[in-house]
């Protein structure tokens, strides 16, 4: 005869089967049950999907699994998924999984490692290396009126005051024809070229003619260029070399492919 606590131990152990099964699940629809695995799944989604996801989004999550087995289940009894349009829809929706979690698997096995992304960090840094200039700027559309202001300027005026009262640039008039400080480059060509000539505290000797129109300009301040951190970047430098692989990868498996077919971009 068993003793009362093995009785007891195997009763309980029956009946936590079912509870344990239940609890792998989240639902019963029309006699089916809806496993919680779809709601972690729908989560994941849209978590790599970059979503951002509010606190209450288990429960929606579970209300949208519910939702989504009470819909297919009644397609399934209408017979849509025998249809062949449902077939062909099936076989595009497979090789989007399938390509998805290709390259989700590539991702995975060739991370973008910290020494990569501080050597992208280092050659831009590189190439951003240099002076900022801070300058004030006084946009008109003759020559003769750019000339007037000039000799005003020699004169004693105030910079600030007469490009309030004349500059067309409507974003730096306000502000006394006061601009960021920016890299020469950061301008067109004919403007940045006159303000890399000034020194501080100077102004053009002759108005600068742009697309724009005619230019005075008068350099402010200057400062090395400025550039963010390393660790202000990682993140989005390691996105963008994962892109970069991710797209070489991309090309090296259509040139590998076998195929007459004849790609738009390929001579």
């Amino acid at each position: 005869m068993m003793p009362k606590t093995l009785v007891a131990f195997a009763a309980a152990a029956a009946l936590s089967l079912p509870l344990a099964a239940t609890a792998q699940n989240i639902a019963i629809v029309n006699g089916k049950p809806v496993p919680k695995a779809r709601v972690d799944m729908l989560i994941k989604q849209a978590q790599r999907a970059g979503q951002q996801l509010p606190p209450e989004v288990q429960q929606q999550a579970r209300d949208q699994v519910v939702l989504r087995e009470i819909f297919a289940q009644e397609a399934e009894r209408r017979g849509i998924p025998a249809s062949a349009d449902f077939q062909e829809q099936m076989k595009l929706a497979r090789e989007s999984i399938l390509i998805r979690e290709l390259f989700e698997d590539f991702k995975k096995k060739n991370p973008v490692t910290d020494a990569e992304a501080q050597a992208e960090y280092d050659k831009f840094k590189a190439q951003a290396s240099g002076t900022e200039y801070r300058a004030r700027h006084i946009l008109v559309e003759k020559e003769d009126d750019a000339r007037k202001l000039a000799a005003e300027l020699e004169g004693g005026a105030s910079f600030e005051e007469l490009a309030k009262k004349n500059s067309k640039d409507t974003g730096s008039a306000e502000n006394g024809g006061l601009l960021d400080f920016a890299k020469p480059d950061a301008y067109v060509p004919e403007f940045g070229q006159a303000l890399a000539k000034l020194k501080k505290g100077e102004m053009t000797k002759e108005p600068v003619k742009t697309q724009f129109g005619w230019h005075i300009i008068k350099l402010e301040d200057t400062r090395p260029a400025a550039f963010p951190s390393f660790d202000d970047v990682k993140a989005q430098i390691k996105q963008r070399l994962e892109q970069v692989k991710l797209q070489k990868y991309q090309e090296d498996l259509r040139a590998k492919a076998k195929t007459d077919y004849k790609f738009a971009a390929q001579p």
